[in-house]
């Protein structure tokens, strides 16, 4: 098949993924009429659990997913979901008295965690600046310079730079600053540092200022610097104040998210330095995940340098691999990145894809048996991960189309590589 045609398949199948499975399951599923927002957790049956507590993570996620979604296809069914969780985010997890957004809030919506960890700020940055660019809506756009200036004034190391984990409800250090259990309890972490990033870039794309951009551009420094590994090919974990490594596992799919979301945040500010070294780093660690994926196309969760932590296949991991490795063949226009993105596209129909009860499966395992009876929805199960492939994969395709890329191309690049 030619790349053309393997290129328009993609894309029919993505967008259909998204609108006759994702979305309807989360619109058909999610909702609390009873007590507002969504429901913190549903089983692997589409049970919602009545009494479960609702995350500000899986709310900023489903924020950004469906005003995301809105901006794409329009549907009414985005739109409301949409506006349910801007509303339920800023009605029950925004802190009125202190500002940030709370861990938890029971399934009635009093605050059940006042903690406040940077990651799920990041996440809300992202959401709301989502949100503000697909319906125009300020208060949305204040709420999100809010948090980026609390995260400023109160979660910057102004000695090593970066930003530390977790604070009290105001704005005080604590002792336990995981995100959860299987996390090192260590001042630093890569994974708070990616969706800073993330949500400051997205802060940047609709509302660009002098403060984020200066703020980006020491986020990318960071990332080139201390958090990609020396061989630039995958990421340090876990860090002291001083960026000390604190870990030696490897997360194939944060690898991946990593390599094409520094791309992006590197092409919203707009400098070629950035971009050059991210679009480097983006096609070492894209081949380096190529190496590590198994036959069937699927990608375990962790490794260290001489062991297997977690042989699993996560859906998210998944999810990440077909972005990243289109990505890299949109730098490179080598056609074994599209064979590996479309690779990790089959695995994901084979065996991630819920055709029973929707949506898609937490985990399988390393032989792809789905791990059935997990919970589909949860504060760390949101659509956020397989909706942003569909959109992402979606939109890198339209691009791809229009620079008509012919075969005689491709193939004289594989020579030379």
């Amino acid at each position: 098949m030619k790349i053309h045609d393997i290129l328009k398949v993609l894309k029919r199948e993505v967008e259909s993924e998204y609108l006759n499975n994702i979305e309807p399951y989360w619109y058909k599923h999610s909702m609390d009429d009873k007590y507002g927002g969504f429901f913190g957790r549903i089983a692997y049956n589409n049970t919602p659990i009545d009494d479960a507590e609702k995350g500000g993570i899986l709310n900023a996620r489903i924020l950004w997913t469906f005003s995301a979604a809105y901006k794409i296809f329009g549907t009414k069914e985005a739109k409301e979901l949409a506006h349910r969780a801007y509303h339920y985010l800023t009605d029950f997890l925004f802190d009125k008295k202190e500002g940030g957004i709370f861990w938890l809030v029971n399934h009635k919506g009093n605050v059940s965690d006042d903690r406040k960890h940077v990651y799920v700020q990041a996440f809300a940055i992202y959401g709301l600046a989502e949100y503000y660019s697909a319906f125009g809506q300020k208060e949305a756009l204040d709420y999100a310079f809010q948090l980026f200036n609390l995260i400023e004034e109160h979660c910057k190391d102004s000695v090593y730079g970066g930003y530390f984990e977790a604070y009290s409800r105001n704005w005080q250090p604590i002792k336990d600053t995981r995100l959860s259990d299987k996390d090192k309890n260590e001042p630093k972490s890569m994974n708070t540092h990616l969706h800073v990033l993330e949500g400051y870039t997205n802060l940047y794309r609709f509302a660009p200022t002098e403060n984020v951009e200066k703020s980006l551009r020491q986020l990318l420094a960071i990332f080139d610097e201390q958090i990609f590994s020396e061989n630039k090919d995958s990421l340090n974990c876990f860090f002291e104040e001083d960026w000390t490594k604190k870990s030696s596992r490897i997360s194939f799919g944060h690898d991946i998210e990593a390599s094409w979301l520094c791309v992006e945040s590197a092409e919203v500010l707009g400098i070629p330095h950035w971009i050059n070294i991210f679009k480097t780093i983006a096609l070492k660690v894209s081949l380096k995940i190529i190496l590590a994926t198994d036959p069937d196309g699927g990608i375990i969760n962790e490794i260290t340098r001489d062991k297997i932590l977690d042989d699993d296949k996560d859906w998210w991991p998944q999810a990440e691999a077909l972005v990243g490795h289109l990505n890299a063949f949109e730098i490179s226009k080598n056609s074994n990145f599209l064979n590996a993105s479309c690779k990790s596209w089959d695995f994901i129909k084979a065996h991630i894809i819920d055709n029973k009860y929707g949506d898609w499966y937490e985990k399988v395992n390393r032989e792809g048996k789905p791990y059935s009876q997990l919970d589909k929805v949860r504060s760390w199960k949101a659509p956020y991960h397989n909706s942003r492939a569909m959109f992402e994969v979606s939109k890198r395709v339209n691009l791809l189309l229009e620079q008509n890329i012919s075969e005689e191309n491709l193939l004289t690049i594989n020579n030379e590589n």
